[in-house]
């Protein structure tokens, strides 16, 4: 008898003994789903550290191998759309293990290519597998939260970003003074095929142990038509145009509008990120302590977000930057907690589709707004104009807010 099997007959004669397992062991199940996002943010950022070094084995410049992480968000941009659609019909559970072994195993290869194709394939299919774990993870709040209690579970859960980040900047560059660049693909390939193992032994769809029920292509093909949905998912693209092109350009910005010096250019986008694992389980708390209700945080949010990239493409000192950088960093992340959310709940049955589609349709502004910011501040030479273009996104995402609702309290 395995573990799974333990697990499932334990909550089977829990729920004939009346006994509500929830509150226990939801917890256990945020965490797994925390950590699957987190791996899967940590492997697409493990290149940016080491690709310096890499270089000479693929006989390529540092350049050149910029092509490595196109070829990763080509595969990732497709794996939200499709992997949140497989999340509700087989269910996370499964979705989860089915992409963190595969994951693992293009991992370790990747460690062992030394040609540019086969490291751009491998690029592409890495990218197609990490993008499972935030449709998966939150079907899985979904399941295992209410309304009351899901703001905090998913500000919890988003931290995955912001950490992965700090701590792969942190781990990579040290363990490439005791290992090669491959050894540590090698050993990350490894822990996240275990780790996809230690999913399917412990993570169940939902409370009740009992699988999802398939959902039907045509029903999470509804997404489209539901105008719920369609303005929450909008309101995220706005977001992520803000967030990801002031995380994109803002150091670049600096340099050039302000003649600010890299290494103050660089402090101020690291207090950017940091401050975002504070921001986001706050305003999850925030949603919980009002009721679950979502809308007008995430709307408040948005355009407080535009009116603080507004200010900041006026300020022309350091003190002035450094006293808005905070600020500036909070609104940036703390409408993508309740924003998941809702488009997960827009969804219905489907909240797997609702949540990967709308994280496909935000990747798309952040693979455009680069582009459109670095035309603009080379045509007009213009701080400010960059940073209004900016705040163009979240404006009319917090707009788009007007048009969407809260789950009505018997929905919870």
């Amino acid at each position: 008898m395995n573990s799974q099997t333990v697990v499932t007959d334990t909550l089977a004669l829990s729920a004939r003994a009346g006994v509500d397992d929830r509150p226990a062991y939801r917890w256990v199940i945020l965490l797994m789903a925390w950590a699957g996002f987190l791996i899967s943010m940590a492997v697409r950022l493990i290149w940016t550290n080491i690709s310096g070094i890499a270089a000479p084995s693929f006989g390529l410049s540092v350049a050149e191998l910029g092509a490595f992480v196109t070829a990763f968000y080509a595969g990732y941009v497709i794996s939200q759309a499709l992997t949140g659609l497989m999340s509700d019909y087989i269910g996370p559970r499964l979705m989860l293990t089915l992409a963190l072994i595969p994951l693992g195993v293009f991992t370790f290869v990747f460690g062992n290519t030394t040609t540019m194709t086969g490291a751009v394939v491998l690029q592409i299919l890495m990218g197609l597998t990490a993008g499972a774990d935030l449709a998966a993870g939150i079907k899985l709040i979904i399941s295992w939260f209410t309304l009351h209690d899901r703001g905090r579970a998913m500000g919890l859960f988003m931290t995955a970003t912001s950490l992965g980040v700090v701590a792969t900047n942190f781990v990579v560059p040290r363990l490439l003074t005791i290992m090669s660049w491959s050894s540590i693909y090698h050993v990350s390939g490894i822990a996240i095929s275990i780790f996809g193992v230690l999913c399917y032994l412990v993570v169940r769809d939902n409370p009740g142990g009992v699988a999802n029920k398939p959902i039907g292509w045509s029903d999470a093909l509804h997404l489209v038509a539901n105008k719920q949905w369609l303005f929450v998912a909008l309101a995220g693209f706005g977001g992520v145009w803000g967030t990801w092109g002031f995380a994109i350009w803002a150091s670049a910005l600096m340099t050039r509008g302000l003649h600010f010096s890299p290494v103050l250019a660089g402090a101020v986008v690291g207090t950017f990120g940091i401050v975002a694992l504070v921001g986001k389980p706050a305003i999850g708390l925030l949603s919980d302590w009002l009721g679950g209700k979502k809308k007008v945080l995430v709307m408040v949010d948005l355009l407080a977000f535009a009116a603080l990239l507004l200010v900041t493409g006026k300020l022309t000192t350091q003190t002035e930057i450094w006293i808005v950088a905070p600020l500036l960093g909070l609104a940036a992340f703390m409408y993508s907690p309740l924003q998941n959310a809702m488009a997960a709940e827009a969804g219905g049955k489907a909240s797997g589709s609702g949540a990967g589609l709308s994280a496909a349709i935000g990747s798309i502004g952040t693979a455009i707004v680069p582009m459109v910011i670095g035309v603009a501040y080379q045509a007009t030479q213009s701080f400010e104009v960059a940073f209004a273009i900016l705040a163009a996104g979240p404006f009319l995402g917090g707009l788009c807010m007007l048009a969407v609702h809260d789950l009505k309290p018997e929905s919870r």
